[in-house]
């Protein structure tokens, strides 16, 4: 799949390079429609996770990004969040997480669809 506004690298776990690469490509096609709504760039946080990264950065045992169906996006206000949300809503996120410094959204079908939560 080609990305327009993304490297599979963003995606990349921190201790497994190219692991970006096995991000699913529908969650890949919606942040990169995402992006394109939003109109500014995007600064990913988190995509796949290995099992070591993820206890090391305190993710749950059944996190999404261990399937590379995740990605945790970074928000610095509360302006910038409200136009984020805007877009992945858009482009069909229908599972959000919001945080005071990200937002994660995922297409996991093996969990709730349509909810939003906070950390």
């Amino acid at each position: 799949m080609k990305l327009r506004y993304f490297a599979y690298k963003e995606f990349d776990s921190p201790d497994k390079p190219g692991s970006g690469l096995t991000m699913d490509p529908v969650v890949l096609g919606m942040i990169d429609a995402a992006r394109k709504a939003y109109g500014k760039p995007i600064k990913v946080n988190s995509g796949f996770r290995t099992p070591e990264h993820n206890a090391k950065v305190g993710g749950v045992s059944n996190s999404s990004h261990l399937k590379g169906l995740a990605i945790d996006i970074a928000c610095s206000d509360s302006n910038e969040r409200f136009l984020l949300l805007e877009a992945l809503l858009k482009v069909g996120f229908k599972r959000l997480g919001v945080g005071t410094s990200f937002i994660h959204v995922d297409v996991d079908s093996t969990k709730s669809n349509e909810v939003i939560w906070t950390y």
